[in-house]
């Protein structure tokens, strides 16, 4: 371990040199670096890239350019479509697709259509939006940006395709591991590459009207290659370049910047940021925006995109074959269902709560078996005392079952137990937006993963409920070595607190009837915000519901003498059990459930509780209209213009709110106006103090529901948690508001974590890179590295400070023993914590890895049939710019394509192709 202190000065006690072993330049390696990168452009201080722009973002720079996202989910709401249509739904009419020609297609309509009316296609657009970031990502990640193989880039066109077949075989293997989070990382890197080699390449302007018939089969070699001594572009002096190929057939690709240096008569990238095209042949190639000041071959941007598109549902529909429909469904989670997971206390105390999570598992699966609502994943994770584990994952139904009711409560050590532990190994195995649920009596003994857990949930964005049976008066149960602490359960508050969930305190004889809540959880409900947002004596909380909300709950949990909920016309119900004129009342003990009745009167209602300490409520309802959000990095300059997502944003950073707004086609009455949201609510937590109102800007078509803000800057000043909410009107003017379903927060640092493209082998060592900035002054920070399994890791940084817009590099080395389990998941952890300020929060990264034991390379299949369409012009000739679909999973439009030509035909490749 070493340290590193100020400006530039070297970091000590490694001779290694990992940036040469990355295949980066070797001045980079382990020097803190200061001075730049500034706000708000992040300098990755590595000579960069370039490619289609990156995401919507990039429209700023180049109105009118296709960027890597529209190609992306585009092709993924294609081939969606294509699914839909091959496999009726059971129970409904099949889909026709001239129902959906000259229609927008959205992700929403396509749910509705086959799901039925109101399923939530939330998981779905989720899902992509991992797939289009991973994808921008390749443009921004240090390890991946200055690659030429990942890009098609330095006429690099073998290599390329190796490097692109090889993340198309990572991503069939990580989902059949069932680690679909990484399976779209890989798949996104696939889809990167694939789109720069139409436009990095000449393959358009060698006349090619379809994809490359090779490029995503390695038994088929790459033909026609230029070799080096092959001169293959003349001078350009103006920024649009459209004669400078050389007359010839072979295939080649632009040079950009300096590494490696471009040969003479060779044609670069091109454009302002590219060193290489001010040396001759200057200009270049790339067709990567409309604007020539950054694509001298602007002219052909669009038919470069339409093949980048054909060639990105090429490459989807060779997954669906490969990974089977059910298979491909859960890797874009084409469900409106979410996961279920269990983290089982199995300790010999147990016994009434482990038979209320099978009562409860066996009723969601018997229930929704078969429906659009069956659970797509199940996990199960048991501890005890001193051991947690295994974790069990399954898509099995009846697999799930049997494991679960296996389980019994045997032995028991003393309280505390490996609580956290065991719902760490959950999170890094349950898919994201998903919701766990905690059974046991017992506080934590690992309450020193607190800060992990909550920042891993977040990252995740699961939401953690613990259902929690310690009973003081019990005289039987668990042994107690020591009088424990009343405080014990607060690091399940604290986790509950940043993920959304609660902690619901009850006893063995009503657990069975409050475990119902977790039934509940698989309907995608949402969490309605209340005003305040915790109970103030004397003072209503105050909710509103819209008539687009279903299935309005309310939970009240505390020592509650009393309480009422009361309606906008003044009718009021109490806390007597049973029918009342607004709802059902049940209780279990310290735990109310009010099931209200439907249809529900719009407007303002209100709840008044009396008890005994700080009761908690919540409201609960169910709906398809709610939202997404990511915050990214405006980058405004440079090759490329984009969004660099983030995961949390950054202190004194300038950050960008990105709100995806799903079930926008909900409406009362089918001839209403589209729902409309005009600004976002940000509120500290817990206590619920307006931290400010920022305008939502939309970006794109209204039905899209793709909107961005500004955070305002008093926010990102310093560290601490705050919660979203969305407000806005539905058709007709009514108010609509929705809260995110978890707390973000304001991060002291930005901390970047990397590693290898592929998957880990046993017996082998990982080179991963760290990148950690300051943007909001001076930063003395300790660095902790975990892993999860118990991997040998070291660091060459533990210690560092950094000043105002400094940044600090390092590594790590990762030893992956030779008894490592094949298709097992790896977690590794960076901890920054400020030495000074106990009261900042730490910062953590997480990077997930896959090892993967030794077998034969998973080829990919040749087509052995056309790759027709499934639908033809009337035309004898098939003109890609009619075909293709604009939009993401936001929605595109279905006969009219980018060109805006008229009778265009929807795009889509058959199965049988593959």
């Amino acid at each position: 371990m070493i340290e590193g202190r100020g400006r530039g000065s070297q970091l000590r006690g490694q001779s290694r040199c990992p940036w040469r072993e990355l295949g980066l330049p070797g001045n980079l390696c382990c020097f803190l670096l200061s001075g730049e990168p500034s706000v708000p452009q992040l300098q990755l201080l590595l000579p960069p890239a370039s490619a289609f722009f990156p995401n919507i973002w990039s429209l700023l720079a180049a109105p009118g350019s296709i960027t890597h996202q529209d190609l992306t989910e585009e092709a993924a709401l294609n081939v969606t479509l294509q699914l839909f249509l091959e496999q009726p739904p059971p129970g409904r009419p099949p889909l026709r697709l001239e129902d959906f020609l000259g229609r927008t297609l959205l992700a929403d309509n396509l749910f509705a259509a086959y799901f039925g009316p109101g399923s939530p296609s939330r998981r779905f657009r989720a899902a992509l939006g991992e797939v289009s970031r991973a994808n921008a990502a390749q443009d921004f990640l240090p390890t991946s940006r200055n690659d030429p193989d990942l890009h098609f880039d330095a006429e690099r066109l073998g290599q390329g395709r190796t490097r692109l077949v090889g993340a198309l075989g990572e991503t069939v293997v990580a989902a059949r591991a069932l680690d679909h989070t990484l399976a779209r990382q890989r798949l996104g890197a696939a889809l990167h590459a694939l789109q720069d080699f139409y436009s990095h390449s000449n393959w358009v302007e060698l006349g090619k009207q379809q994809p490359h018939p090779h490029l995503l089969w390695p038994r088929q070699g790459l033909r026609n290659l230029a070799q080096v001594g092959d001169p293959t572009c003349s001078d350009c002096e103006g920024l649009s370049c459209p004669g400078n190929l050389l007359g010839f057939t072979l295939l080649t690709s632009g040079y950009f910047g300096t590494h490696p240096s471009k040969p003479p008569g060779k044609c670069s990238h091109g454009g302002h940021f590219d060193q290489s095209s001010s040396q001759p042949p200057r200009g270049g190639i790339n067709k990567d925006s409309t604007s020539p000041g950054f694509s001298p071959h602007h002219m052909l941007h669009l038919q470069a995109a339409n093949l980048a598109l054909l060639a990105s549902i090429q490459a989807f529909s060779l997954l669906r074959s490969r990974l089977g429909d059910r298979g491909f469904s859960r890797l874009l989670d084409i469900t409106p269902a979410s996961s279920l997971s269990f983290v089982l206390d199995t300790t010999g105390s147990m016994g009434e709560e482990i038979n209320a999570a099978k009562i409860q598992a066996r009723h969601i699966v018997e229930q929704r078996r078969g429906g659009p609502m069956e659970p797509t994943h199940y996990v199960l994770v048991p501890f005890h005392d001193p051991g947690f584990g295994p974790v069990f994952t399954t898509s099995d139904p009846d697999s799930f079952w049997q494991q679960l009711n296996e389980i019994h409560a045997l032995g028991g050590g003393d309280e505390p137990e490996m609580c956290l532990s065991a719902l760490e190994l959950a999170l890094l195995h349950t898919p994201p937006l998903s919701d766990i649920f905690v059974f046991t009596d017992a506080s934590p003994k690992d309450a020193f993963l607190t800060n992990r857990v909550k920042s891993l949930t977040q990252e995740r964005r699961c939401r953690v409920t613990f259902l929690v049976t310690e009973d003081p008066s019990r005289v039987q149960g668990r042994p107690r070595r020591e009088v424990l602490s009343p405080l014990r359960f607060e690091p399940y508050e604290a986790v509950a607190l940043a993920s959304g969930g609660e902690v619901i305190f009850t006893k063995d004889q009503y657990i069975r009837d409050v475990a119902a809540i977790a039934g509940d959880s698989v309907a995608n409900l949402v969490t309605l915000p209340l005003e305040p947002p915790v109970v103030v004596p004397e003072r209503p909380l105050v909710f509103s519901v819209d008539g687009l909300l279903q299935r309005v709950t309310v939970r009240i949990h505390g020592e509650v003498s009393s309480f009422w909920i009361r309606n906008p016309a003044g009718v009021s119900q109490g806390q007597e059990e049973g029918e009342g004129p607004l709802g059902h009342t049940r209780r279990f003990g310290k735990f109310w459930m009010v099931s209200m009745n439907d249809p529900l009167q719009t407007g303002t209602w209100e709840i008044q509780v009396t008890a005994k300490g700080t009761p908690r409520v919540r409201v609960q309802a169910q709906t398809s209209l709610d939202f997404l959000f990511h915050f990214g990095i405006p980058m405004e300059d440079g090759p490329h213009p984009g969004l660099y997502p983030l995961t949390q944003p950054v202190a004194g950073l300038q950050t960008q709110l990105l709100v995806e707004v799903t079930g926008l086609g909900s409406r009362r009455n089918p001839g209403d106006p589209l729902p409309h949201f005009s600004h976002i609510v940000l509120r500290g937590v817990p206590h619920g103090a307006e931290l400010g109102r920022v305008p939502l800007e939309p970006m794109g078509p209204r039905e899209r529901g793709l909107l961005a803000a500004s955070l305002p800057p008093t926010l990102l000043s310093t560290a601490g948690p705050f919660s979203l909410e969305l407000i806005g009107q539905d058709g007709v003017g009514q108010g609509l508001h929705r809260a995110a379903p978890q707390p973000c927060a304001v991060v002291p640092v930005l901390l970047e974590l990397s590693g290898p493209s592929g998957f880990l082998a046993p017996g082998t060592e990982a080179l991963l890179s760290l990148r950690i900035a300051s943007f909001s002054g001076p930063q003395d920070l300790d660095l902790k590295t975990s892993v999860n399994p118990s991997f040998a890791l070291t660091s060459n940084l533990s210690r560092v400070h950094l000043e105002q817009n400094e940044s600090a590099w390092g590594c790590l080395w990762l030893k992956v023993p030779d008894t490592a389990a094949s298709d097992s998941v790896v977690m590794v952890t960076v901890t920054a914590m400020d030495r000074e300020a106990s009261t900042v929060p730490p910062t953590h990264a997480f990077l997930r890895l896959l090892v993967l034991g030794p077998a034969p390379q998973d080829q990919l299949p040749a087509p052995v049939h056309s790759t027709d369409p499934v639908l033809t012009t009337t035309s004898s000739v098939f003109h890609l710019s009619t075909l293709v679909t604009p939009g993401r999973a936001g929605g595109g439009l279905v006969g009219n394509p980018w060109r805006g030509t008229v009778g265009a035909v929807l795009l889509l490749l058959g199965l049988a192709s593959w």
